[in-house]
């Protein structure tokens, strides 16, 4: 089943139970909002899993594209990427978590073959201020299916202030053989679907306040979980990046750490162009620079000659259909080639800096911030230069 078949599957099978399908799907969070990016498929609906009703009703389910900056250094393992898609699900003051993870459990091992023997779960174990999880706890064993109770990993909140509440997380099995051990003691047992049970806010003082209704939030990783029911070890081999794999190695002969690092961030600078992001010194700009760069130091470092001149326009083509995005091809590898200009230019100044006699022994923090500061190299790119 390809990434595709995926997403109508999960959409329509909700769709069948009375959720109403939310269309649109950008990065960029509403006007006003803190947040650079949408980071996940609840985050646009803060509002109305605080209380606000929602136009649509109170049955939900959606296919969002989310961008994650706090996981830059983890991509290039088996599960990460940059810009992905989230499948999502919503009760609000609806249904509770019980039903959410039985209709899970069909979706997983009816609707899409899963064998139910393959599935691991975790539950909410509680705490001194917040009681342990037992219906979703009874509903697994009810289920036959292994859980385990935890405490941090199985709270979610969508960061330090804000809704909040237990989740229980469904693993799937990765390795080779029979099931073994547990979620928090094999990483081969991978999560796919976390179903959260939004009961309570967090306040700015750390304590806890009920909702006025207890709502479900569920998050499923489309690549992820296609790039297991494809059996493939990563989710860079999953059927998204075939273009990439098949035309980047030709072009520039890249080992896989710095492959799948590359496809990545370049596959993520033309989502974040295709959403009207342009490179900039601050904000959004800086994340898509910073993406850029990162890119262009892996590709140069064993050749200076490697150019997004070269890029093939079919991998832009593919990536802006991929997710639904009507920018014109040709402005997007228009800005890529003028950022990476923009690189080299940065790079010979920063020899030339890096040069001075003050800079060739060991750097201190100061002057790592007076190279960020007054000339504009920032610490990776400064550590890089001097690996050279």
């Amino acid at each position: 089943m390809d990434t595709e078949q995926l997403a109508r599957t999960f959409i329509e099978y909700f769709e069948e139970r009375g959720h109403r399908r939310i269309t649109g799907s950008t990065l960029l969070p509403r006007p006003g909002d803190p947040v650079l990016f949408t980071t996940s498929g609840m985050h646009p609906l803060t509002p109305y899993l605080e209380g606000r009703p929602h136009p649509l009703g109170s049955r939900l389910v959606n296919r969002q594209r989310c961008l994650r900056t706090t996981d830059l250094d983890e991509v290039g393992d088996a599960t990460h990427l940059t810009v992905f898609e989230m499948l999502g699900s919503w009760s609000l003051g609806d249904y509770e978590g019980p039903q959410s993870l039985e209709w899970g459990y069909g979706l997983l091992t009816e609707g899409l073959g899963i064998d139910p023997g393959l599935l691991h779960a975790t539950v909410y174990a509680g705490d001194e201020h917040t009681e342990r999880d037992t219906a979703s706890l009874r509903v697994w064993q009810d289920l036959g299916v292994p859980v385990e109770p935890t405490v941090e990993d199985n709270w979610w909140s969508n960061g330090p202030v804000g809704p909040c509440g237990p989740d229980s997380e469904i693993f799937l099995w990765s390795g080779e053989g029979p099931p073994v051990s547990t979620p928090t003691g094999d990483d081969r047992w991978v999560e796919v679907w976390n179903h959260v049970t939004m009961s309570h806010r967090r306040l700015d003082d750390g304590s806890l306040e009920p909702l006025p209704q207890r709502n479900v939030d569920t998050g499923l990783g489309l690549e992820r979980l296609a790039s297991l029911l494809q059996g493939r070890p990563s989710v860079f081999e999953c059927d998204v990046f075939d273009p990439w794999r098949r035309l980047v190695p030709a072009l520039w002969p890249l080992d896989e750490p710095s492959l799948r690092l590359v496809c990545d961030h370049l596959r993520s600078a033309v989502v974040v162009l295709g959403d009207g992001v342009r490179p900039a010194a601050t904000g959004r700009g800086y994340v898509l620079r910073r993406l850029l760069r990162r890119a262009l130091t892996v590709l140069r470092r064993d050749d200076p000659s490697r150019t997004l001149g070269d890029l093939p326009p079919e991998l832009v083509h593919h990536t802006l259909d991929r997710f639904r995005q009507d920018t014109d091809p040709g402005e997007v590898l228009r800005v890529l080639t003028e950022e990476e200009s923009r690189f080299v230019r940065l790079l010979e100044r920063g020899r030339q800096v890096l040069a001075r006699p003050r800079f060739r022994g060991p750097l201190t923090e100061e002057d790592l911030h007076y190279l960020h500061d007054t000339h504009g190299l920032p610490r990776d790119l400064v550590t890089s230069l001097r690996e050279e």
